[in-house]
């Protein structure tokens, strides 16, 4: 066979390179071996996923499209009776989740950035009832708009989690261009969301009966929340939070609370300029961790099952510009440790989840992202 010059080589690389991306890699982390394995492949930008009851998948395409994803990896086709989304620069379809009582009502919920009209976007929040053949969402109904709306494409957020009292967290981005506005309660930039499952603010919330605040607000002073999770041991709400250059943070947004952003920050400009006024204000709260430099977080999950005994209690933060899933042990409120594993990978991680076989599931952001399984070695 004659040998490909060096541009056809380079060519046929970069065409055919990811699909040959390998099925099963054997990776050693601190702890334990494990076996990572492509559950399905093919998925442009993958962004969100969670499980339905019977074991299959939803997973979000942030073009705009939904899809279920069977055992044996096959996609459905996309499910019809999504909204108006603008897909472009970091905003498309978000996260997905589904509802507490999702095998009585069939409820899904989903976050994405909504086209506004004359070139305007903001983060929304829509529900709809998946029908029983899996092929479309019905009933929908956006229960909540980000405002203001902005032209710029960056810094949606978007993570959406339940708490205990059946009520939904929505994690929010302060749209980059506007970040001096996370410090405004008067709107919902950069700020953390909490609103009852039918739309309107939680009875819980801090700001119910305060005039020029938005009742909608649970917490502020937020950059780009894309990751979050309920800590199963308090109930609490955990969020990973994307910094500049440097000051990616870990926090436990608590109601009322004003996390600092851009005021105070572990981060600099990206043009090495500096931010606000230091790391520490009165008034303003601390991260329980921080990463400096930034390593991108992302999707976020706290493990609690019996396949990896030794990071039961551990937090794991999936990374993006790390390309890494960063694993944090925990002492209640306090982060004692950290490993980063899976760098063997070279992918972006945009989201971890645990799954319902006790396993970890790790979604790749590239236009043929993939989902991974991640299992012990010795299973």
């Amino acid at each position: 066979m004659p040998r490909l010059r060096p541009f056809l080589a380079l060519a046929f690389a970069l065409v055919i390179g990811p699909a040959f991306a390998q099925d099963t890699q054997r990776v050693r982390t601190d702890k334990v071996e494990v076996i990572v394995e492509t559950v399905a492949r093919n998925l442009d930008h993958p962004w969100g996923l969670t499980f339905l009851p019977d074991g299959r998948m939803l997973v979000t395409e942030r073009p705009g499209r939904l899809r279920i994803v069977a055992a044996d990896g096959a996609l459905s086709e996309p499910i019809k009776g999504m909204p108006r989304i603008a897909a472009r620069g970091q905003g498309g379809l978000l996260d997905v989740a589904l509802d507490p009582n999702f095998p009585q009502n069939r409820l899904v919920y989903l976050s994405f950035a909504e086209d506004r009209g004359e070139g305007r976007a903001g983060t929304s929040v829509m529900r709809g009832r998946l029908d029983e053949a899996g092929s479309a969402l019905t009933d929908t109904k956006v229960i909540f708009r980000q405002e203001p709306s902005h032209t710029g494409g960056n810094h949606f957020g978007s993570r959406l989690v339940f708490d205990r009292n059946g009520n939904l967290f929505v994690t929010v981005g302060d749209r980059f261009d506007l970040r001096d506005q996370a410090q405004n309660p008067a709107n919902h930039l950069g700020k953390i969301i909490h609103i009852r499952p039918e739309g309107g603010p939680a009875p819980d919330n801090p700001f119910l009966n305060r005039d020029g605040t938005r009742p909608e607000i649970w917490s502020i002073g937020h950059r780009n929340v894309q990751g979050a999770a309920l800590n199963p041991a308090t109930g609490e709400l955990w969020t990973a939070e994307h910094g500049a250059r440097g000051g990616d943070e870990i926090n436990i947004p608590r109601k009322g609370k004003n996390y600092g952003w851009p005021v105070i920050t572990y981060g600099v400009d990206y043009s090495g300029a500096k931010i606000g006024e230091g790391t520490k204000k009165a008034g303003m709260e601390q991260p329980i961790y921080y990463w400096d430099p930034s390593i991108a977080p992302s999707g976020m999950a706290f493990y609690t099952g019996d396949k990896f005994p030794a990071w039961r209690g551990s937090v794991l933060v999936g990374a993006l510009a790390g390309k890494l899933v960063s694993r944090l042990e925990t002492d209640g409120d306090r982060i004692t440790g950290e490993e980063r594993m899976l760098r063997q990978l070279g992918e972006r991680i945009r989201d971890v989840r645990q799954g319902p076989d006790g396993y970890v599931y790790l979604l790749t952001d590239s236009s043929q992202g993939r989902i991974l399984r991640v299992r012990p070695a010795d299973q």
